[in-house]
């Protein structure tokens, strides 16, 4: 199995459609920021040890609130994130895992986080090789994130992780759109630090992108 590229994953715009609790927040918050530390500035051991510890520390987020499909989305996401951290035949587990999750979120609340379960699958769907390994399949693909964009047109993850997907089909032109639509978003207040990244990993693909289109 080739290794899960997840980096960049995800997906979360911050103000979520539906109401969302105090302390549930403060519990997603506090979720969030430490999935931007093992995400992007940990390696090797490091981040192994940091998505263990995160992924239990999301499981008891699901369990405290069940009905709340923020969780469930960030349960998935963290879990998706171990997997591509992880890589190889060890990863499928976390990948599958991953994929119930977000697939319970949408089942309470589609809509939550601006529709960031389905761009979340969307990703794995994009990323897990296909059967009989995996799941994966890019038209499946395609179809959740078009879903996501339905709820969130201008998001940065969904219109980057879109972008990356159509660069990966050769549809260059339409990624740099997506993309454009991502560096436009700018940097939330909320996230500045996944956004710092995300932004950087959306000028590189840019510039990959423009090489493409002058050929």
């Amino acid at each position: 199995m080739k290794k899960f590229n997840l980096v960049s994953y995800f997906i979360v715009a911050c103000v979520s459609s539906s109401p969302v609790l105090a302390d549930e927040q403060s519990d997603l918050l506090a979720i969030q920021q430490q999935w931007a530390v093992a995400n992007y500035e940990l390696k090797d051991d490091a981040q192994i040890k940091a998505f263990t510890a995160l992924s239990e520390q999301s499981s008891e987020f699901t369990k405290h609130y069940p009905d709340s499909a923020n969780s469930y989305t960030w349960n998935g996401i963290v879990l998706a994130s171990f997997a591509g951290a992880k890589g190889g035949l060890g990863a499928l587990g976390y990948a599958k895992d991953a994929k119930a999750s977000l697939e319970q979120a949408l089942k309470i609340d589609d809509s939550a986080l601006g529709g960031s379960a389905y761009a979340s699958l969307a990703t794995l769907y994009s990323k897990v090789p296909g059967w009989p390994i995996g799941f994966g399949d890019d038209d499946t693909a395609d179809k959740f994130f078009k879903q996501a964009l339905a709820f969130n047109k201008k998001g940065i993850d969904t219109n980057y992780l879109y972008g990356e997907f159509l660069y990966d089909e050769r549809q260059y032109k339409q990624a740099k759109a997506h993309l454009l639509v991502a560096q436009a978003a700018g940097i939330r207040d909320t996230r500045p630090k996944a956004d710092k990244y995300r932004q950087r990993a959306i000028s590189q693909l840019l510039a990959k992108v423009d090489k493409k289109l002058k050929r």
